[in-house]
């Protein structure tokens, strides 16, 4: 039996979706098996819309000051979307938890997915470690996985823009 990795591919996959949205149900799917989940989910109109709202709900707790008010805001989400762990064995990956009953949609086991392992990721790596990036004007979501825990942009290409900022201002200040 192993811990399903919910904290880390969770909450980077809820990123990946909220920094660049797929155009349709398909890509949400394919996003979710380019991050690792296996399973089927039945196939609904209203997928898509649902799906994005379930993100715009974890952009408030991105974007939620840490601590109390982004846990309050966690905790309010995981206890609407997840139910009591339990042991399942599906598509030969061996026992693991779900969080979430069996047979829902889309959305649904995203929501809990999703909630869960950004709760796992927060108190494992720290409440600080889910943030926008720091490269004005730039507001995609950096999930902070690095070693040290000071991971402030999204990109390398952000990184360097900030830095040449950094640097101008000393020279002209």
């Amino acid at each position: 039996m192993h811990l399903n990795p919910y904290g880390e591919y969770a909450v980077l996959l809820a990123a990946s979706l909220a920094n660049d949205w797929p155009h349709d149900r398909a890509g949400i799917e394919q996003r979710t098996r380019d991050f690792g989940m296996t399973m089927d989910f039945p196939d609904e109109p209203d997928d898509h819309e649902l799906t994005r709202a379930v993100i715009d709900e974890w952009l408030r707790v991105v974007d939620a000051e840490p601590g109390l008010p982004r846990a309050e805001l966690l905790n309010a989400q995981m206890a609407a979307a997840a139910t009591y762990p339990r042991l399942t064995d599906h598509h030969g990956e061996g026992w693991h938890l779900h969080y979430r009953d069996d047979g829902q949609r889309l959305a649904f086991v995203l929501r809990a997915v999703i909630t869960v392992g950004t709760a796992l990721h927060l108190t494992s790596r720290g409440m600080t470690r889910l943030l926008r990036c720091e490269a004005p004007p730039c507001t995609r979501v950096v999930v902070d996985i690095t070693r040290n825990g000071r991971q402030r942009f999204c990109s390398v290409r952000c990184a360097n823009r900030a830095a040449v900022r950094r640097h101008r201002a000393r020279v002209e200040g």
